[in-house]
């Protein structure tokens, strides 16, 4: 349980080559270790909008819903893993849906891992120390884009050019996926409106 939890996903975000080669080969990756990891993931960015020092947030927390970060950690994720899969399945990926989960779950470690404890850091942070806190945290984003990175190409088999181009056609059809869906509630919302509005007309005529 240890191994699953603390020591390979450390392992992974040092060695990521062979670390995403056993999460695809020897089956170190785990469903529930990438849930978790997500999880901590949503609540290490809630407690950053809530909690940072007000030199780098510029939030009002009074007007902040914890359950709305669910959009910016939860769905992002979901679109990732669904569109790369679907793009993955016709340019011949070898990695498995659930494979691109914990391989994309794991990338998300170093996020993690900075931005927690900068989070408590910038509470006690001068104006000029600030830089320090933009930088490690984009330094946590560069790390979890090169895991991302790796990780596609290791359970996908593909070579940097096509993983290259894979990871951009994910991105596209994920503003596709976006595009439609928001088109459809918008559709949806319409008919529901035009529904209500029959239903008060009949009534007033009734």
């Amino acid at each position: 349980m240890k191994q699953d939890f603390i020591k390979f996903p450390l392992h992974l975000i040092i060695h990521p080559f062979k670390g995403y080669w056993d999460l695809k080969y020897e089956g170190e990756g785990k469903l529930r270790v990438a849930i978790t990891i997500l999880f901590l993931l949503f609540i290490t960015m809630v407690i950053q909008r809530q909690f940072a020092g007000f030199l780098v947030n510029f939030n009002d927390p009074r007007t902040l819903n914890s359950l709305a970060e669910l959009q910016y950690v939860v769905l992002p994720f979901i679109l990732w893993c669904v569109s790369n899969w679907s793009i993955t399945t016709l340019m011949e990926g070898e990695g498995k849906f659930s494979e691109i989960v914990n391989a994309t779950a794991y990338a998300l470690i170093p996020m993690i891992l900075v931005y927690l404890p900068m989070t408590l850091i910038s509470r006690f942070m001068t104006q000029e120390e600030t830089a320090f806190y933009y930088l490690l945290n984009t330094a946590a984003a560069i790390w979890f884009i090169y895991l991302l990175f790796v990780g596609i190409m290791t359970v996908h088999q593909y070579t940097a050019t096509k993983t290259i181009v894979t990871i951009l056609l994910t991105i596209v059809v994920m503003a596709i996926i976006v595009f439609l869906g928001t088109l459809v509630m918008s559709l949806v919302q319409q008919i529901i409106e035009f529904v209500i509005n029959i239903y008060r007309e009949l009534l007033f005529r009734s």
